[in-house]
């Protein structure tokens, strides 16, 4: 059942294509208004400007702040921003010793990720997750760098959605030089045709098509098929099946999606309006700018002032009949504060779809700590489910694919209990600042109590190590830095016994030996 055919792959790959279609249009204005140093769908000469549509940057720095900010709240460079931990159905009593020895690879793993590429290639993503869709391909590399990252720009890529409505097909255009294709695929059976092709004409561009899709034959086992096919000829290079979590290369992560509809819609358009009335608004006030500087004038018919030989210059002396107005300025039309106030009101716009009105005044002095932690709450608060796509499609795929290259290069062990995977908790300053949500409820029962019934009710109803733990969790503090459960028992014992000792005089007490 796993089995494809070349005509198969390239019949469902122009099906898929053909959905494609209707992004194109809307996907291209983005480019044009917002990204225009990117590669969008339509043909561009190597070297052609491709800024001439765009009168106001609102949009165009906007779309970096945004990226940039998402990066630091969801995955921030030379940070944590996700922990492997034990699930419920682990053994408490193995639980420590479990998580302790995660939080080893944990550690291993961002290493891995904090000496790549991962930075760059993530922040292309988040460019491109502006205007809804992003893929981010996840490959082996080599001895100095174990992992290798790629931002594939949306134009080269095509989607598909599988029965349960997620992307597990994915198809890449490239185009590729004749001589580099042994070198970027090594496991590929080559034709006598692209042989002879390579031969002949080594510089010259050959159509590739890389296919990742999920096969279905095993509902107990997660399998995936990645095909290399020569579009030009209509071969396969290369047939592989690869098995388990993590196994997919491509990781293609949307901001929010229509239903019905495979590629996602991102804060770029739903701001799209904005942007091109500011673009309106601007080219408008340019052209009035320009009537102001130059003027513009009228004249008497008087067969004295030819138009066609005045120059406008300091010190001409224009002719004119006796009795006649000669040149008469007209005062410009249009009102320069009533574009202003349209203007302003659509840059903030623009700022509010792209989150970027939560960065505060750059003229006022830095924000204090407490400050960025309620920014990072209320942007959380504001992307709430677009965050939710963005764990359960992006962070999750990603590292269980950095934990499966790993794992197959023998780099890392991941201990299961029972059989089963550790579980990924993002621990980045957006799951953070959800976090402090149950801090505060907890903080805020814990003075209603102690107010109402007072601080002694507290000692008999809650348990303070208990609750000294979910605050650790909550703050994400790594497992290493936390005693385990034995320990812990140790010294509760040994206080006891020290104050036995105290209360039976055997051991002078805090006070006396201060004293």
């Amino acid at each position: 059942m796993h089995e494809k055919t070349v005509e198969n792959l390239l019949q469902n790959f122009e099906r898929a294509k053909s959905h494609r279609l209707h992004f194109e249009d809307i996907y291209d204005e983005i480019y044009d208004f917002c990204l225009p140093q990117r590669q969008g769908f339509k043909t561009i000469t190597i070297g052609e400007r491709r800024d001439d549509r765009i009168f106001d940057e609102t949009a165009v720095v906007g779309i970096q702040e945004f990226a940039s900010r998402l990066q630091s709240g969801l995955t921030p460079n030379f940070a944590r921003w996700a922990d492997f931990v034990t699930g419920q159905e682990v053994p408490e009593a193995e639980r420590d010793d479990v998580n302790n020895a995660l939080d080893t690879v944990t550690d291993y793993v961002f290493e891995i990720l904090q000496t790549s590429n991962f930075a760059q290639e993530i922040h292309e993503c988040f460019i491109d997750l502006a205007l809804g869709t992003a893929v981010l391909c996840v490959m082996e590399g080599d001895a100095v760098n174990p992992i290798r990252f790629q931002s594939i720009p949306l134009p080269h890529v095509v989607l598909d959605t599988g029965p349960d409505g997620k992307v597990d097909h994915v198809y890449r255009e490239r185009s590729i030089k004749n001589e580099d294709i042994p070198v970027a695929y090594p496991n590929a059976v080559l034709t006598p045709q692209m042989l002879e092709r390579i031969t002949r004409d080594p510089e010259g561009k050959c159509k590739i098509l890389e296919v990742s899709c999920k096969l279905y034959d095993d509902p107990n086992e997660e399998k995936y098929g990645f095909y290399i096919i020569d579009i030009t000829d209509k071969e396969m290079l290369m047939s592989e099946i690869y098995k388990g979590i993590g196994s997919n290369p491509f990781i293609a992560f949307r901001w929010s999606k229509a239903s019905g509809e495979i590629y996602g819609r991102g804060p770029a358009l739903n701001a799209l309006s904005a942007i091109k009335t500011c673009n309106l608004t601007i080219e408008m006030i340019l052209e009035n700018a320009q009537m102001a500087i130059s003027g513009i004038y009228q004249i008497d018919d008087d067969g004295v002032i030819n138009v066609d030989t005045i120059n406008l210059v300091p010190g001409t002396v224009i002719p004119k009949a006796p009795n006649s107005q000669g040149l008469q300025p007209i005062r410009a039309a249009g009102s320069f504060d009533v574009a202003n106030l349209i203007l302003n009101d659509m840059r903030n716009n623009i700022k509010r779809a792209l989150y970027n009105d939560m960065l505060g005044d750059p003229n006022k002095t830095p924000a204090s700590a407490t400050e960025v932690a309620e920014r990072m709450a209320d942007l959380s608060r504001k992307i709430g489910s677009a965050f939710g796509r963005l764990q359960s499609e992006m962070v999750q795929p990603l590292l269980q694919r950095v934990v499966y290259i790993l794992q197959k290069q023998g780099r890392i062990e991941i201990p299961t209990v029972n059989g089963r995977e550790v579980k990924i908790r993002s621990v980045s300053p957006l799951a953070q600042a959800q976090s402090n949500q149950d801090i505060v409820s907890l903080n805020r029962f814990l003075q209603t109590v102690a107010s109402s019934f007072g601080p002694e009710i507290l000692n008999i109803l809650i348990s303070s190590e208990e609750t000294a733990l979910f605050l650790a969790k909550k703050f994400g503090v790594p497992d290493n830095l936390i005693r385990d459960a034995d320990e812990r028992q140790q010294l509760v014992q040994m206080a006891q016994q020290v104050q036995q000792m105290q209360q039976q005089g055997e051991l002078p007490n805090a006070a006396t030996l201060g004293g």
